[in-house]
């Protein structure tokens, strides 16, 4: 008979929690399947996906999942504080997860394509403005649009000219 701790077959075939599942976890939410494959997709996600966009990777990996289950999941996560929505313009929330760390998003106007960055500079800037105008920085979100800049033609070697004699 089998002790109602041991592992099962499910649990051995299951993959190790996601960070954002782990997050979800800890925070005290229920985790039914659909939700670990949610959170599993957020934390293999390398961009900032809209929910139609995670609805595409979920169902791939399971197709009973509805876009309703992955809208109200996304929610819940956000009033947990797992993911913060982003407004990288074209009519579209995007997710980020919080577990990233402190960065800051230059967004491709053309391409909607979304660069994290870090700048040191930015920090002491943001910092001292905040403290000339008489407040302590407790957060801060910097979010740039911008066109990638033309690159120049490369100069053209000089065509040789006839030699007169």
């Amino acid at each position: 008979m089998q002790s109602s701790d041991a592992p099962t077959r499910a649990d051995a075939e299951r993959p190790d929690p996601s960070r954002i599942e782990r997050l979800c976890v800890e925070r005290g939410l229920k985790m039914t399947g659909q939700r670990r494959l949610i959170a599993r997709v957020l934390s293999e996600a390398e961009d900032h996906p809209d929910v139609e966009e995670l609805y595409r990777r979920a169902v791939t990996l399971d197709a009973k999942i509805s876009v309703a289950t992955v809208y109200r999941t996304v929610r819940l996560l956000e009033e947990k504080g797992i993911v913060e929505r982003r407004d990288f313009g074209g009519g579209r929330a995007r997710y980020d997860p919080t577990d990233r760390g402190h960065h800051h998003h230059l967004i491709d106007v053309d391409t909607g394509k979304v660069l994290e960055f870090e700048d040191p500079d930015h920090e002491k800037l943001a910092q001292a403005i905040a403290k000339r105008l008489g407040f302590t920085l407790v957060g801060q979100r910097l979010e740039l649009f911008g066109r990638r800049a033309p690159v120049a033609p490369a100069p053209r070697p000089p065509r040789p000219g006839k030699i007169r004699g």
